[in-house]
């Protein structure tokens, strides 16, 4: 992004980055590389309750296992965009693989006992960090490969098979634990890895190193910053909204991070240079990603338990559900290519935004039918929505980037669209605690239960389904178990239309991305920015 940064020179031979072979194997190789990340944001949920239970882990320590993994992301991503231009993207690409795959494999071979809950924790933050590092190498390796003419459908395939992986980490993941054991589900990610480095090996992938020096005040404070705040959002469903803590670690990373912006603007070789955002499009494809990406993510756990739970569904069963979802954003992340190469991003987002807020708002309406087959077209709808804006969006922020530094800008980008993420579950988890416990305590009281009683069950529901607190069955006396069980089937009900809050939330993220859409220029990046690299620097040698 600093356009002042002069050339690498040339350290030995490789394909031209435009040859056909190269960017197909390319191509392949960064997205095998980055499927174990999309994998292992969803696999580990499902194996959760055979770890706590052969670990003995406790029900908040199962839940840092599954944090720490996306803490560390948010924390790294940063870092990780601007080690691709300091060092080389294929030397990241590499380096945050093996840290991925080592980091994966002693996971899998986690010894019981009271080390157990650390060993997982420490190991599943690692993974974190190898992830931080391999995405935004792996998408500026892709950037710069493809012409700016070819980036748009490139980065649909990127996006739409990558992402679409996402919803196969819960079938994979109940398969491998069903069928073999849930150590499985780190192991799987080890012949994924070495498929991704024979592929680079083959593609001879160029590296590209840029000038300078890393900021390593300003990769602390952001790390700090992100982790503290995402920290907050994060816990905010065990520790409560009202708690000092919840407050104390939202409130200080997001002072933290006002640090890091005043002091990034005052050093000569910038983590982030903050100039970018003074271009009207790339602040406008980041607060479209920051919209979208409330709902995106997030949409895999709340589908999934609202298939569990009020659709009866099995974990494979609520994995497919999910698939209505990613056919959806399959097809339409390749057209949302197109249209970014034909005529520029504007067209594309504004598409996407409305396409996804009218398909969330239909499928919500649909909840309380408890049918999934009448479910589909509105899922698949949704997910079209933001397959149309999700490569598009993210293209064009790395074309519009000041001196075209893809790796600190993708850094960016997927440092905002984690953050956002992470305020989506919070938030929205936050929608769905609160008025699944109206609900339930209505039900409860309209059979007879006292209101102090209902309310405490309705708590102790709400914790079950969600996977937050205390995961046992609701207990009580006789009276409140038996009103309990007689009122399940009005239970499934209050759940769906607590979820109902939830996707008519999801439909107001897109709305609010649909009018930051309006804002965008329009137009295709100018081709002097959008090929800055091939311009300024020159390949350091082959795979």
């Amino acid at each position: 992004m600093n356009g002042t940064h002069p050339a690498a020179q040339p350290h030995g031979g490789g394909k031209a980055p435009g040859s056909a072979p190269s960017q197909t194997l390319t191509l392949a190789a960064m997205m095998f590389a980055v499927a174990m990340t999309f994998i292992d944001q969803t696999i580990v949920s499902i194996a959760a309750p055979d770890i706590t239970r052969e670990l003995g882990l406790s029900s908040s320590g199962m839940q840092w296992v599954v944090n720490a993994y996306l803490l560390a992301l948010a924390a790294f991503f940063a870092l990780g965009g601007r080690l691709a231009d300091l060092w080389g993207p294929r030397k990241v690409v590499v380096a945050g693989t093996v840290v991925f795959v080592v980091s994966s494999v002693l996971c899998g071979c986690v010894p019981a006992g009271d080390v157990a809950q650390p060993w997982l924790i420490v190991f599943r933050a690692a993974q974190g960090f190898g992830a931080a590092l391999l995405f935004p190498a792996a998408l500026a390796v892709v950037v710069a490969v493809f012409p700016v003419e070819r980036r748009g459908r490139a980065l649909a395939l990127f996006f739409g098979l990558s992402g679409a992986l996402t919803a196969v980490g819960p079938l994979l993941g109940g398969w491998l634990t069903a069928s073999w054991t849930w150590r499985a589900v780190f192991w799987v990610n080890v012949p994924v890895a070495v498929v991704a480095l024979v592929l680079t090996a083959l593609a001879h992938v160029p590296d590209r190193r840029r000038t300078g020096t890393l900021d390593v005040r300003g990769a602390v404070l952001i790390a700090l910053g992100m982790g503290a705040s995402v920290l907050g959002f994060q816990q905010a469903w065990s520790w409560g909204w009202g708690s000092a803590w919840t407050w104390l670690c939202i409130a200080g990373g997001l002072a933290i991070l006002g640090v890091f912006v005043r002091y990034e603007w005052g050093t000569r070789h910038p983590l982030v240079d903050l100039r970018v955002f003074g271009d009207r499009a790339f602040a406008v494809d980041l607060a479209v990603l920051f919209f979208a990406m409330l709902a995106f993510v997030p949409l895999f756990f709340f589908a999934s338990v609202y298939a569990q739970v009020s659709l009866s569904a099995s974990p494979n069963q609520a994995a497919l559900f999910l698939l209505y979802f990613f056919a959806g954003f399959a097809i339409a992340s390749q057209w949302g290519g197109r249209i970014l190469d034909k005529r520029g991003a504007r067209p594309a987002l504004k598409l996407g935004t409305v396409v996804g807020a009218v398909g969330f708002a239909l499928w919500a309406g649909e909840m309380t039918d408890l049918s999934m087959h009448d479910q589909w077209p509105y899922a698949a709808l949704a997910g079209a929505g933001i397959g149309f804006l999700l490569a598009p969006a993210s293209t064009d922020a790395v074309n519009r980037a000041i001196g075209a530094s893809y790796g600190e800008v993708t850094g960016v980008t997927q440092t905002v669209r984690n953050y956002a993420a992470s305020v989506g579950l919070a938030v929205f988890g936050t929608v769905l605690t609160h008025v699944m416990n109206d609900n339930v305590a209505d039900t409860l009281r309209s059979r007879g239960l006292p209101p102090g009683t209902a309310h405490d069950v309705a708590r102790r529901i709400s914790e079950s389904v969600t996977g937050h607190g205390d995961s046992r069955p609701p207990t009580g006396n006789d009276t409140a178990a038996q009103a309990t069980r007689d009122a399940m089937d009005a239970i499934r009900m209050d759940f769906a239309q607590a979820n109902q809050w939830v996707f008519y939330g999801m439909a107001i993220a897109l709305g609010i991305a649909f009018l930051c859409a309006l804002g965008h220029p329009g137009g295709r990046a100018p081709a002097g920015e959008s090929e800055g690299p091939a311009r300024t620097e020159a390949p350091t040698g082959g795979g």
